[in-house]
């Protein structure tokens, strides 16, 4: 058991309160995630616990209190922080300048809003992405692999690199049966893109998301009506792309023409696929592994970037399938 003794400055009130949250809400969640116990009395503050986490929680309460100085904290903001200071550390980086250095360059400028990357793995994700004319993001849910992909098409059109951007996903059902959707055809695709359409709202605006789109600078189109076409100068996204078969898979990858980026998205273990199709997507990463001009990037549970529990779940679920794989490997007799 460790004890360490640190001391916050300059020493502001108005700031700490920012820091500790209501009621101490905000060293709650911080001793709950680290697992350590943590005591203030002003701007001194001790942590008690494993000598690594309390070396942590110093770490993150320092960085937290620098960003007082400019915003109100929120869970949402400091479980980010956190997500971001525990894979940093299971990365053991060689060197502060150099990993700062990876940092700013992986960070992503839109007009509205600059995001970070978090984790090795994303900012992986995003260098594939600038590097390679198609990149295969795959993975858990929550690692952030829709959110950057977006984020990364909307900064190459901002930047003039493309012309268009072209959402695409396959209408299949999560074991519902939704039956008939009226509408247009983007009326009928958009509760399969909603994902894509929340991102894109946030970097670019309602009306400005609105307007691309009736300038059809902003294509929606259902995998089932790609065939045929060659896209140019175009940012390609394909969501969900675990739903697709092995034919659709091919047909959407030759889809790609000159100027063009394509970006596929999805996880292998949440197919909606029948029982007896093959994924698609679980498919390709054994044909185009090592291929030039291709990247993947494999994103795991500890990337995940929603709420805690969301990191538990996947984890349960892949012990629970490593499990149940290996009871089949067992010979009975």
């Amino acid at each position: 058991m460790a004890k360490l003794e640190f001391q916050l400055s300059p020493d502001d009130n108005k700031r700490l309160a920012n820091l500790c949250g209501p009621l101490d809400k905000n060293l709650r969640q911080i001793e709950k995630r680290l697992g350590v116990e943590l005591h203030n009395r002003g701007g001194s503050f001790q942590a008690v616990g494993d000598e690594r986490q309390v070396r942590n929680a110093c770490s993150v309460l320092q960085g937290l209190y620098e960003t007082t100085l400019k915003e109100t904290l929120s869970p949402e903001g400091i479980h980010l922080y956190l997500q971001e200071v525990m894979l940093e550390n299971d990365e053991e980086s060689s060197g502060s300048d150099e990993a700062a250095d990876e940092h700013e360059s992986a960070d992503i400028a839109t007009r509205r809003v600059k995001i970070r990357c978090r984790g090795e793995n994303q900012r992986v994700y995003v260098e594939n992405i600038r590097e390679f004319d198609l990149t295969f993001g795959i993975g858990p849910a929550g690692t952030g692999k829709t959110y950057l992909a977006v984020a990364c098409a909307v900064e190459l059109l901002e930047r003039e690199q493309v012309r268009r951007l072209v959402l695409v996903r396959p209408a299949v059902e999560a074991g519902e049966r939704l039956g008939f959707l009226p509408g247009d055809l983007a009326q009928k695709v958009d509760p399969y893109l909603r994902p894509i359409y929340d991102a894109l709202y946030e970097f670019l605006g309602f009306d400005r998301v609105a307007r691309l789109i009736e300038k059809n600078v902003i294509e929606v189109a259902p995998l089932a009506y790609m065939r045929g076409r060659t896209l140019n100068n175009a940012c390609v996204i394909m969501d969900e792309a675990q739903n697709t078969t092995v034919e659709q898979m091919k047909m959407f990858l030759t889809r790609i023409g000159f100027g063009s980026r394509a970006i596929v998205t999805g996880d292998v273990t949440q197919t909606d696929l029948p029982k007896h199709v093959l994924s698609g997507l679980r498919h390709v990463r054994g044909v185009l592994k090592g291929v030039e001009g291709v990247g993947f990037c494999e994103f795991q549970a500890r990337d995940v970037v929603r709420h805690p529990l969301v990191q538990r779940i996947v984890r349960a679920y892949e012990s629970s399938e490593q499990n149940a794989d290996a009871g089949k490997k067992v010979d009975p007799g």
